[in-house]
């Protein structure tokens, strides 16, 4: 944020320039794994693992943050796993790849995320992420140096994430128009296969580790739905920007629902009708919301088994953030005509909130976004008592 940016702030938002300023002021990082006492754990000074972080930092600032500050070789470990995940989700997403070719690729990742040298320099040039993948032979190197209970654990998650993502592509490349779920239960299989199985495998990672309780990796229906929780954020926020590359995620069996259309009766037959019907959209919207939350109790009661601060940041502020995004969606018609985002000073707010062990018995946060939520809901919405 420039200085310009910064006044305008101060004096068009006042609270979230204090906001902002309370953050800053307060919140500092506790690990700076560039640091030379830090090596030994972070792999710093190795130019395999740098470039590892290097490609964190491409791939997501967001969660390149919170797993910085993670204790120990923790850090260093779910690096590797989430760039791991983040090149299977690259091939998986690019619609340049041949379903012929994208098959063998993705149902051999596994084999060859273990295989020494492998990379693979055949993304569209516009994928954002093709660098992790030209890349890919230093996460190789990576990967075979831990620990091989660890190691092991993301190569099984990759084994299972690229086989569901390999049947889901083939189907998709089979129809000659852009498909989606049919069903909620299909819907949430997606899911499963690519973010409840990250929820399962950072658990088993959190274990083996030794930092967390060894059950912790035995509670795989929490992990599940706490990943399900901010994989079905992403995308009903994501709407827009998801049909204009044609691309449909939320399940027919929800959008094409007579109930939601105007007069009560009539099915949708174009998930793109949401786009030209403002109040099934708003029904559409509030449904798939719902259907969201399902998973917030079981992510809270997740987050209660956590013992150690860094895990319970890294896994916190995101489901905030997705329970503060649902909050931002809901019945906001502008989801349907643009990319959305909370803005800065509430991401803040969000991410303070939650440092601290005392945000989570009372999940004021969960409960101040829930209240707003309920607080939209007008009458005539047809998931106001759901």
């Amino acid at each position: 944020m420039g200085a310009l940016e910064f006044l305008t702030l101060a004096l068009t938002h006042p609270n979230e320039f204090r906001i902002l300023l309370q953050f800053w002021n307060y919140h500092e990082s506790t690990r700076d794994i560039t640091k030379k006492e830090e090596h030994a754990t972070s792999g710093w000074d190795r130019p395999t693992m740098r470039r590892c972080w290097e490609l964190l930092d491409h791939s997501s600032r967001s969660f390149s943050t919170v797993i910085k500050q993670l204790d120990g070789d923790l850090a260093r470990i779910i690096c590797i796993f989430y760039i791991v995940l983040r090149g299977l989700d690259t091939v998986e997403d690019d619609m340049t790849i041949p379903d012929n070719v994208k098959q063998s690729l993705l149902r051999s990742f596994h084999q060859k995320t273990v295989t020494p040298g492998w990379n693979f320099d055949g993304s569209g040039p516009d994928e954002k992420d093709r660098i992790v993948l030209v890349d890919y032979h230093v996460v190789v190197e990576e990967l075979l140096r831990l620990e091989p209970a660890c190691r092991d654990t993301i190569v099984d998650i990759c084994h299972k994430m690229e086989t569901g993502m390999a049947d889901f592509a083939h189907r998709t490349s089979l129809s000659p128009q852009p498909i989606g779920p049919d069903s909620v239960a299909e819907y949430d299989l997606y899911c499963h296969y690519v973010a409840g199985l990250v929820g399962e495998g950072l658990s088993r990672l959190f274990s083996a580790s030794g930092i967390e309780s060894p059950w912790l990796a035995q509670q795989l229906e929490l992990s599940n739905s706490f990943g399900l929780l901010l994989q079905k954020t992403n995308i009903i926020r994501d709407f827009r920007e998801d049909a204009e590359e044609r691309r449909f995620f939320w399940p027919r069996e929800i959008w094409s629902a007579a109930q939601y259309g105007p007069d009560g009766r009539t099915p949708a037959t174009d998930v793109l009708q949401l786009l030209r019907e403002p109040k099934r959209a708003a029904w559409v919207q509030s449904a798939m919301i719902v259907d969201a939350l399902r998973h917030a109790c079981d992510s809270l009661d997740y987050l209660r088994l956590v013992k150690t601060q860094s895990v319970f940041n890294f896994a916190a502020i995101p489901a905030a953030m997705a329970i503060a995004t649902l909050e931002l969606c809901f019945m906001n018609p502008e989801m349907f005509q643009r990319n959305i985002k909370i803005r800065k000073a509430k991401a803040a707010d969000v991410r303070f909130s939650f440092l601290s062990y005392l945000a989570l018995p009372d999940s004021a946060r969960s409960s101040s976004c829930d209240r707003q939520i309920h607080g939209r809901s007008g009458s005539s919405s047809k998931n106001t008592h759901d």
